[in-house]
C-alpha cells in the first residue's frame, strides 16, 4: 500500500472511530420509571419481563435506558405517592393499571405514559379515541369491551345450572367495577340470576364480604379486575373455597391460586407490545399518534382440583373451549 493510502485510511478510520464516539455520546439516555401496585415479591415478574422485552428491541440497561421500578400497595393514595416521587426522575412513565394510569395523566406533566393492563381507557378519560388516544398517553387496554363480563356471567351458569344468586367483588376506587355494573346487571336479567355486589377497600374486608355472601345465600362469586384484587389473590381463592362458592376470575393468577375459573387477557403477554409502543417513544413518535391496543384473545382457564372439591362437574363444552386445564 502506499503511503498516501495508508495515512488516509488511519485517518479515515480514527474519523469514523470519532464520529462513532460522539454518536455514542449523543444518544439519548432514556430514564424510564415503572409504576406497579403491588409488592415486589409477586410482582417483580412485570419488572424482569419489561427489562427482557425492551433489550430484545435493541434497549439495554445501562447502555440506552435506565429503568427505575417503584411498587406501591394498591391503594389510591399511596400509588399516586410513587408517581409523584417517581416522575420528576424520568423522562418515561410506565403504569400498571386503571388507577396508576389515571394517577400518572394527573400527576406526570407532559411526559410520556404507557399504560398496561387498564380497562375502558375511553371510558375512564384517559385517551381521546384507541385509535387517535391524543395528549401525551397511549398503552394497552386489558378490557374494552363490556360483553366480557357477561361472558364470564355466563360460565358460572353453565358451572352451576341452578345458579340464582351470584356474589359480586368489587373494588369501588376501581373504575372498572363502575363500568362493569351495567353490563352484569343486563346480562344477570337474561339469565335470571340475581347479583348480591359486594365492596372492599383492603384486605380487612374480605371477611365481612364472605359473611355476606353466606347470609345471602350466594351460589357463586364474581371477582371484578382490580389491583387491590390482584394483590389479594390467594386470600379471596382460599375464602371462595372454604365457603363453598365456584369462583370466576378476570386473570389467571386467581386460578392458579385455587380460585375455579377464569376468563381474560395474559397480563404478561400485555407487557410486549407496550415495549413496541415504548420503543416508538423513544425513536421520536408522539403518544398522541400511538393507538391502544386491545388484547387480541382471551384465555379460559379451569381449576380441575378446585372443581373436584366443590363437588362440580364442569361441562366438557366448556373444557373443550379452554386454554389451560389445571389438573
Amino acid at each position: 500500500m502506499r503511503r498516501r493510502d495508508f495515512i488516509g485510511a488511519i485517518y479515515g478510520g480514527a474519523l469514523a472511530l470519532s464520529w462513532g464516539a460522539a454518536a455514542q455520546q449523543l444518544r439519548k439516555l432514556w430514564r424510564i420509571g415503572s409504576v406497579v401496585p403491588g409488592t415486589a415479591e409477586p410482582d417483580e415478574f412485570f419488572a424482569e419481563v419489561l427489562e427482557q422485552r425492551l433489550a430484545d428491541l435493541g434497549h439495554v440497561q445501562g447502555r440506552d435506558i435506565v429503568l427505575v421500578h417503584r411498587f406501591a400497595d394498591p391503594q389510591p393514595d399511596k400509588i399516586e405517592e410513587a408517581v409523584s416521587s417517581l416522575a420528576p426522575q424520568v423522562d418515561l412513565l410506565v403504569v400498571r393499571g386503571s388507577i396508576a394510569a389515571m394517577a400518572a395523566k394527573k400527576l406526570a406533566g407532559g411526559m410520556p405514559i404507557v399504560f398496561i393492563s387498564s380497562a375502558y381507557p375511553v371510558e375512564i378519560g384517559l385517551v381521546q379515541s384507541l385509535a387517535h388516544p391524543g395528549g401525551n398517553i397511549t398503552g394497552i387496554a386489558s378490557e374494552a369491551a363490556s360483553e366480557t363480563n357477561q361472558k364470564r356471567l355466563q360460565i358460572l351458569k353453565e358451572i352451576v345450572p341452578n345458579l340464582e344468586r351470584t356474589a359480586v367483588l368489587r373494588v369501588p376506587d376501581e373504575p372498572f367495577a363502575r363500568l362493569a355494573m351495567p353490563s352484569l346487571e343486563l346480562a344477570a336479567g337474561q339469565l335470571e340470576v340475581s347479583l348480591i355486589p359486594l365492596d372492599i377497600k383492603s384486605a380487612d374486608d374480605l371477611d365481612a364480604a364472605f359473611v355476606i355472601m353466606k347470609n345471602g345465600e350466594a351460589q357463586a362469586l364474581l371477582v371484578l379486575g382490580a389491583v387491590l384484587v390482584h394483590s389479594l389473590t390467594r386470600q379471596i381463592a382460599d375464602l371462595a373455597l372454604a365457603a363453598g362458592l365456584p369462583s370466576c376470575h378476570v386473570f389467571r393468577e386467581a386460578v392458579t391460586a385455587g380460585g375455579l375459573v377464569s376468563l381474560g387477557p395474559d397480563l404478561a403477554a400485555n407487557i410486549s407490545p407496550a415495549t413496541a409502543q415504548i420503543d416508538k417513544i423513544i425513536k421520536g413518535t408522539s403518544p398522541a399518534d400511538i393507538p391502544v391496543e386491545q388484547p387480541t384473545r382471551y384465555e379460559l382457564t379451569i381449576n380441575l382440583r378446585t372443581a373436584r372439591l366443590l363437588n362440580l362437574t364442569i361441562p366438557p363444552a366448556l373444557l373443550a373451549q379452554a386454554d389451560e386445564v389445571i389438573e
